[in-house]
C-alpha cells in the first residue's frame, strides 16, 4: 500500500513548477502502478497550451474556475469544481484560469518526475524522458 501526505510533498523534489503552474506528483512511475497522479495549480490569470502527443491524461477540477479550448475542434468548455475533462485523442489545448485551478490529473504512461514541457507543450516520450 502506498499512502502519502500532499502537504508532505509539496517541499519536496516532487513538486515541479513552470510558467505559473506547480505540480505535486504523489505517483511516479517507480511507484509500478501504470498511471502517475499529481495535483496541481495553476495561477489565477494564467494560460497555457498543452499537447500531450505521448501521453493520455485526465483532469478534474477541485478548486477555481477556467476554461479548456480544443485546438483542433476550437470548442470551449467551461472548467469548474466537479468538472472532469480527459484528453483522450492527445487533444492539443489551451487551459485558462480566470481563478487558482487546483487540479488532480493522472498520465499513462506515467511520467517520471523529471520531464519538463518541449516547446510544443508535450513532454518527450516515455521511453526517453
Amino acid at each position: 500500500m502506498i499512502v502519502r501526505d500532499f502537504n508532505e510533498l509539496k517541499n519536496t523534489d516532487r513538486s515541479v513548477s513552470d510558467a505559473r503552474w506547480n505540480s505535486v506528483r504523489m505517483l511516479l512511475a517507480d511507484d509500478g502502478m501504470g498511471f502517475s497522479f499529481h495535483i496541481t495549480t495553476l495561477e489565477a490569470g494564467s494560460e497555457h497550451q498543452f499537447h500531450y502527443k505521448h501521453h493520455f491524461e485526465s483532469v478534474y477540477c477541485m478548486q477555481g474556475k477556467g476554461s479548456i479550448t480544443d485546438l483542433g475542434t476550437g470548442e470551449t468548455h467551461a472548467i469548474k469544481p466537479g468538472v472532469m475533462y480527459a484528453l483522450n485523442l492527445h487533444d492539443k489545448h489551451i487551459l485558462r484560469a480566470d481563478e487558482t485551478l487546483v487540479m488532480a490529473c493522472c498520465f499513462n504512461p506515467p511520467v517520471t518526475g523529471t520531464e519538463v514541457h518541449q516547446e510544443d507543450g508535450s513532454y518527450a516520450p516515455a521511453e526517453t524522458a
